[in-house]
C-alpha cells in the first residue's frame, strides 16, 4: 500500500456530491491510497482510494474528517472554482454523485 497527499486549493465556496455542505474556499489536503500490482516485471500501483482532509472550524477547531471523493468529482469542483467547463467522462456522461 502507498498513500500519497498533495494540497489543492479553492478559491471559492465549493460543494462536492455525496456531501450536504457546502466547503469554505481555502487549501485541502488530499489523500490517495494506491495498492501495489503484484506479479508484473516493472512496478505498478492502482489507485483503490481518495480522500480530501477537512479541518474543523470555529467550535470544531482541531478535528479532522477525512470524506471520502472521486477523482473526478475533485477535478470538477476544481474546475468549477477555476470558471472551467466541467469534463465529462470517456462514457458521455457527468461525473457520479456518488462517492467511492
Amino acid at each position: 500500500m502507498r498513500s500519497t497527499t498533495a494540497t489543492v486549493t479553492f478559491q471559492n465556496s465549493f460543494r462536492l456530491p455525496g456531501h450536504d455542505r457546502d466547503f469554505p474556499s481555502g487549501s485541502y489536503d488530499v489523500l490517495r491510497e494506491d495498492e501495489r500490482l503484484d506479479g508484473l516485471t516493472f512496478e505498478a500501483f492502482r489507485r483503490v482510494a481518495t480522500f480530501l482532509r477537512v479541518w474543523g472550524r470555529g467550535v470544531q477547531a482541531g478535528q479532522t474528517e477525512l470524506l471520502p471523493i472521486t477523482e473526478e468529482d475533485l477535478d470538477a469542483a476544481l474546475k468549477t472554482d477555476r470558471g472551467l467547463p466541467e469534463t465529462l467522462i470517456p462514457n458521455g456522461t457527468r461525473p457520479s454523485e456518488d462517492p467511492v
